[in-house]
């Protein structure tokens, strides 16, 4: 192994047992004595079985992972583990990544929009790697990092400007303009950069976006410049039941890359994905912690329950997939849904008590709810994990790692390391993850050997 992960990083558990099989005994010690009201439970082999699934289905491009979108360290030393590259938007992030070792050509300080001091920071410890589409932002990198290797951001120019996920990049026409000022403050322009979030998940859109960065690359080409790299951003979707449209949109990806930029021609390309890498793999759980009822008959009212939950329960606000109950008490239930013939109120889930406007959802049908109860949330892992303290001082959710043994050897033949048994390479072939109780068969051949993808 690299040495970023090891098994004291992680719980090892054996084929058949489950991520509900874990949460059904955190649960009851927690039910028995512990003042912890909510915490998470991460399904590595899930994270590895996704990075294996990208690189058999987009062999040209080198994963990115954004740092933002789950910091957590297990995640973090994972991807690490496996040689993917991180892309960070803050200095923190970057010191995050080289406090463990990562090395700093894998990093890649992709915000569009940079502190100065950030770009020091970055200098001075060797991240070279940047973007920008403004004159401001090429003058602040100009004067506080002479060796930055930079991207021009781009956007399509039919996508509409107000549109969120094109908030950041220059437009076609105005490419040549920002490489000739580049050319004029010695900075050196690599290649070119987009992120059309999931809009670009439409095939006309991506590929019209693929076209332009083709155009912005003979701009830069003409000017002197060494284009060779090519980022395609993110927004690929991270849930089980997405996987056969993440087929269809590397089916589209390949080919537009195949048709403006083809294999051999010199370009190397690099993705960011990070809700496919960790949506599915994080569960979360929280108690409930109080409980009002509004009667029918209040002037007013909906009838609804409003059901708070500690600060801990604030990552709920952001998805909502997957709800299910378990009644903690003497003895506990395994997770599952509330049977149809018990009576339902309309009910909301509300976040830590004295931040009442933090609504997680409102108008669900739900049994009656007790203070102790339990709710688990599915595919929780991304945008979820804070970073920074909670609000009314709440900890923060405790995250339990756990990874198959079947997914461990498979990192160790990813790796290139020969498995002592031939059970050992047999048990390969069955499924990584053990949260996945359903999951296809993935067996890991020497095509994915660390030299061919990064």
């Amino acid at each position: 192994m690299n040495g970023y992960l090891d098994e004291s990083n992680f719980m090892m558990v054996e084929e058949g047992f489950t991520i509900r099989d874990l949460l059904e005994n955190l649960l009851v010690e927690l039910c028995q004595a512990s003042d912890q009201q909510a915490f998470f439970v991460a399904d590595l082999g899930d994270v590895v079985k996704k990075h294996l699934n990208f690189l058999k289905t987009l062999p040209r491009v080198k994963p990115y992972f954004p740092v933002k979108c789950n910091g957590s360290e297990g995640v973090i030393r994972l991807l690490a583990e496996l040689g993917t590259g991180f892309a960070c938007t803050t200095k923190a992030e970057i010191a995050r990544l080289q406090s463990i070792g990562v090395p700093a050509d894998k990093i890649f300080y992709s915000s569009p929009c940079k502190q100065v001091a950030h770009i020091k920071y970055a200098a001075s410890h060797g991240v070279q790697l940047m973007t920008f589409d403004n004159e401001v932002e090429l003058s602040k990198v100009a004067r506080s990092h002479p060796h930055a290797r930079m991207l021009l951001g781009i956007a399509a120019d039919s996508s509409p400007p107000a549109h969120p996920s094109m908030m950041f990049g220059t437009m076609l026409k105005s490419c040549r303009h920002l490489l000739e000022t580049a050319k004029e403050q010695a900075v050196e322009v690599v290649g070119i950069s987009f992120h059309l979030g999931r809009r670009g998940l439409e095939p006309q859109t991506f590929a019209q976006s693929v076209a332009a960065a083709q155009l912005a690359f003979e701009m830069g080409t003409e000017l002197g410049y060494q284009m060779n790299l090519l980022d395609i951003g993110g927004g690929f979707p991270g849930t089980e039941d997405a996987r056969a449209q993440f087929e269809e949109i590397a089916a589209m990806i390949n080919s537009a890359l195949d048709l403006y930029f083809p294999d051999g021609c010199g370009v190397e390309i690099i993705a960011r994905p990070g809700r496919y890498y960790v949506t599915s793999a994080f569960t979360f759980a929280a108690s409930i912690t109080a409980r009002e009822e509004v009667p029918m008959e209040q002037p007013g009212s909906d009838g609804r329950w409003d059901n708070g939950m500690v600060g801990q329960a604030h990552p709920c606000r952001s998805l909502w997939h997957c709800c299910t109950l378990i009644p903690c008490g003497p003895s506990i239930s395994l997770p599952q849904r509330p049977c149809p013939d018990h009576p339902s109120h309309s009910s909301s889930l509300r976040g830590p008590p004295g931040h009442g406007e933090d609504c997680i959802a409102a108008g669900l049908e739900l049994p009656e709810l007790q203070v102790g109860d339990w709710l688990i949330f599915e595919d929780m892992g991304a945008y979820t994990i804070a970073t920074s303290s909670l609000p009314g001082g709440c900890p923060q959710p405790q995250i339990t790692y756990a990874m198959s043994r079947v997914a461990w050897k498979a990192m160790q033949l990813f790796q290139g390391k020969p498995l002592q048994t031939e059970d050992d390479r047999e048990s390969v072939c069955a499924p990584l993850s053990c949260g996945w109780e359903m999951a296809e068969t993935l067996c890991v051949t020497p095509v994915f050997a660390p030299a061919s993808i990064i």
